[in-house]
């Protein structure tokens, strides 16, 4: 995702000659092409993401659009104060975009895991949070923040993530897309879990249950409006993230469901158990670890629709 995003940067910053980028001290060589386009609209704010963020709300409330770019949580959690009260507060039209978010940084341990951050993010007046299934998603993402006036959050995986879209979807904030249409259950996926989720599908048809997919790349706002068809035509929807399940994406979901009246639909949320991860490994291991692969996202959807299905399946 992070080569896309820095393609798409310059091709953005080609159009618009407000935009400038934030770096806390990475992406020194993707971002080279950037650099020598636009030498004047790049600075290196080192390892002090709190002052970035500062220095970003300064150049937003001064005409500008700046985008910020650092590793996930050194993006939010060492950066909230800033966030809330500079950006926020403010309403300065600041997209903050975290690579590597969720289990990407897996084998650097718990510093680099970012399991929190949709949960804190969320709770911001006036910020958007964005959390692209692909490359694809990504490139959108850019393009729709950018026709905001408030701020943005763009959680975004690292690298080598499978290509779900053929090209740029069609993207809207706020709304989400379906990928796979099916009739017995609905998963909804949100950020870098979308290729997994895809395969899980793939998965439930083999045992005779045919799923939906939906990609949910805004998690706030929630597309309201879809959630509506699917928890009234499914008997299953699953909310399927790389974040904790406190307060993530299936919690945004069920805070939803909350406010409705009783809905045909049972809610299953899969995500990172709310606990550290004490041992080492990459992040294919990591989602092992957490029941995040397609077999255990299948396997926990199956479960939950033999168990109030009407009919009997049979396994």
């Amino acid at each position: 995702m992070r080569n896309e995003f820095a393609a798409e940067l310059s091709a953005i910053a080609a159009e618009d000659d407000r935009v400038v980028l934030l770096s806390g001290d990475i992406g020194n060589r993707l971002f080279d092409k950037y650099k020598a386009s636009f030498p004047d609209r790049f600075y290196n704010c080192g390892v002090a993401e709190a002052n970035m963020m500062s220095v970003a709300a300064g150049m937003a409330m001064s005409g500008l659009r700046p985008i910020t770019y650092t590793i996930t949580p050194f993006t939010t959690t060492r950066c909230l104060e800033q966030i809330r009260v500079d950006v926020c507060y403010h309403k300065a039209p600041v997209i903050v975009v975290g690579v590597g978010a969720g289990l990407s940084y897996a084998g650097n341990g718990p510093t680099h895991h970012s399991c929190e951050d949709i949960a804190i993010l969320r709770t911001l007046p006036n910020m958007t949070v964005i959390c692209p299934g692909d490359a694809w998603e990504v490139r959108s993402a850019m393009r729709a923040c950018l026709q905001q006036d408030n701020p943005a959050y763009i959680r975004m995986g690292k690298k080598g993530e499978p290509l779900v879209h053929e090209g740029m979807p069609d993207f809207e904030i706020g709304k989400a897309i379906v990928m796979r249409q099916g009739s017995d259950v609905c998963l909804l996926s949100t950020g870098n879990m979308l290729p997994n989720v895809l395969q899980a599908a793939e998965q439930l048809g083999k045992q005779g249950v045919s799923a939906q997919v939906v990609s949910f790349h805004t998690v706030k706002p929630l597309d309201g409006e879809l959630l509506d068809r699917v928890f009234s035509r499914f008997w299953v929807v699953a909310a399927v993230e790389e974040h904790s399940i406190v307060g993530g994406f299936g919690g945004a979901v069920a805070e939803w469901m909350s406010d409705r009246p009783p809905q045909k639909a049972r809610l299953l949320r899969i995500g990172v158990a709310d606990k550290f991860l004490h041992e080492a490994g990459e992040q294919e291991y990591a989602r092992e670890y957490f029941g995040l692969t397609p077999s255990a996202i299948a396997d926990k959807t199956f479960q939950m629709y033999q168990a109030i299905a009407p009919l009997q399946v049979k396994a």
